[in-house]
């Protein structure tokens, strides 16, 4: 099973008999798992990156500078 389709279940699962928190925190999974899936998909069909183009594309998944991550 995909890790999106058991994100998804465990939003369904918390939805019907969690807390708001729960709730909250299946949605941040769900929507994580998401973003990796689609990240796959385009790093499975592009062609090989370079050094210089890997570090600019990982730079947007980390926080910047003094900034808070949320």
């Amino acid at each position: 099973m995909s890790e999106v389709v058991q994100a998804r279940a465990a939003l369904g699962s918390a939805s019907r008999w969690g807390t708001q928190e729960s709730i909250n925190d299946a949605r941040r999974d769900l929507a994580a798992a998401n973003i990796a899936a689609y990240v796959k998909k385009a790093v499975d069909a592009a062609p090989p990156l370079t050094s210089e183009q890997r570090a600019r594309i990982s730079g947007l998944l980390r926080p910047a500078a003094g900034g808070a991550s949320k």
